[in-house]
């Protein structure tokens, strides 16, 4: 007599006919492991070591401080669950899910879905195969695109969701910060100024009855607009006409930005959020500014006088001014595999504002990992005890006002699994000049 499987059973087989798991052999195994375990009542005393020989066959020499590989893979399948019921689980009864810091899954039932907002519809652009030959785009740029008028889409959502919950937020009380969450965030709430977080948007070239395109290699308007590809497409529109478009981000920034907002709300109570095309030098005089991303390629950004002792750079970060045995640059590892971990960085930069006045604070990555490791480490109590304890050893036991900060990132998949410390430099500022003060 062939047993019944369970609901939590089931669940789990159709999560291992999914898309995010039919391609990852190591994943389905993690799973299956840590299912059978949750089950059976013996996941809570599970260890770190002993999944690594049990699940990847690590030597009996494994040592989970040396090697992280097990937290990396647990991270990227909580990414996987997360994956999978926001697409082909949407509507399934039962919710699994890896709580960080254990390796017991649990199965919860599946609350009931929220609608969208009457008439909000993502915007969809869709190139035919024919026009995408003849402009000269790769796929990847397509895509990206398309990410990006999501990420857009998503904007708008929470933008209309904020404006019905505004009431509710007001009457929430936030609750207390660890103590370095608040040293961080400090200067920052406890002034009576607006708080404005900036995003940086990309220049897109909109083109009637084809929809919106981007060379990466153009870096302003009079640039794009006559580039190949956008020329290109610009002869398929019976216009032939392109205006500049400013209004999309990046999906990594619109993720950090949601989970800032979170963190934010009940704490902040007059907060606005803007695009780097739209803030303007009177804002930034007068309000604290947050910039997520790469704060480069805004003349009010840059007209910002900091003397900064860290660079950020497309492949990594220049340290300008290296002291004895110190590198000239950190550079950015790309993964090369599937499974493989890429190596980013953060940089953190605290400054203050225009004519010494205010603060602004720079998060910052070139891709989404290290943005959204910047983000964590002011909003994650347990990444921000670490970052803050380093930042404290290396200035004899003190936070420094003004600092730049750059944080080494280990991620799959654009989620970072790992955050550690890597180098900081405080920022004295004076009143001809910002100095900078290195130990």
């Amino acid at each position: 007599m062939v047993q019944e499987l369970t609901a939590e059973e089931s669940q789990i087989q159709r999560l291992l006919q999914s898309k995010p798991f039919r391609t990852s052999h190591v994943h389905r195994e993690l799973l299956l492991y840590l299912a059978d375990k949750s089950q059976t009542g013996t996941a809570d005393s599970l260890k770190e070591y002993t999944v690594g020989l049990d699940v990847f066959a690590k030597p009996e020499s494994y040592d989970p401080r040396q090697d992280s590989s097990v937290r990396m893979h647990c991270a990227r399948l909580r990414q996987k669950l997360a994956d999978y019921y926001r697409t082909e689980g949407f509507n399934d009864p039962i919710v699994v899910d890896l709580p960080k810091g254990g390796f017991k899954l649990t199965f919860e039932p599946r609350r009931e879905q929220l609608p969208l907002p009457e008439g909000l519809d993502a915007p969809i652009v869709d190139i035919s195969p024919s026009i995408r030959a003849s402009a000269g785009f790769t796929h990847r740029e397509i895509a990206l695109s398309g990410l990006l008028i999501v990420a857009a889409a998503l904007a708008v959502y929470f933008g209309v969701r904020r404006q019905e919950e505004r009431q509710e937020v007001r009457n929430v009380s936030a609750a207390a910060l660890t103590p370095e969450l608040q040293q961080l965030w400090e200067p920052l709430l406890s002034s009576t100024r607006p708080l404005v977080v900036c995003l940086p948007t990309t220049l897109f070239a909109f083109i009637p009855d084809v929809g919106f395109a981007r060379d990466p290699s153009s870096k302003d308007w009079d640039e794009m607009s006559t580039s190949g590809p956008v020329s290109a497409l610009r002869k398929l529109s019976r216009s032939s006409n392109a205006l500049p478009s400013y209004g999309f981000t990046d999906v990594g920034t619109a993720n950090g930005a949601f989970q800032l907002g979170k963190f934010l709300a009940g704490r902040a109570s007059n907060v606005l959020v803007t695009s780097s095309d739209l803030v303007s030098l009177p804002e930034i005089a007068m309000d604290n500014v947050i910039f997520l991303g790469v704060p480069g390629g805004n003349r009010q950004i840059d007209a910002i006088p900091v003397e900064r002792q860290f660079s950020l750079e497309p492949s990594g970060i220049r340290i300008l001014h290296p002291k004895p045995g110190e590198p000239s640059f950190i550079a950015d590892r790309a993964r090369r595999e599937v499974e493989e971990a890429g190596e980013s960085h953060a940089l953190i930069t605290h400054v203050p504002g225009l004519n010494g006045a205010g603060d602004v604070l720079y998060l910052s990555g070139n891709d989404n990992a290290s943005t959204l490791a910047a983000i964590q480490a002011f909003t994650d109590a347990a990444v921000a005890r670490d970052i803050v304890s380093r930042v404290k050893a290396a200035n004899g036991g003190r936070l420094p006002r003004f600092y730049q900060l750059i944080l080494t990132v280990r991620s799959m998949d654009d989620m970072p699994v790992d955050i550690s410390y890597t180098l900081d430099r405080e920022i004295v500022p004076s009143r001809s000049r910002t100095e900078t003060v290195q130990h």
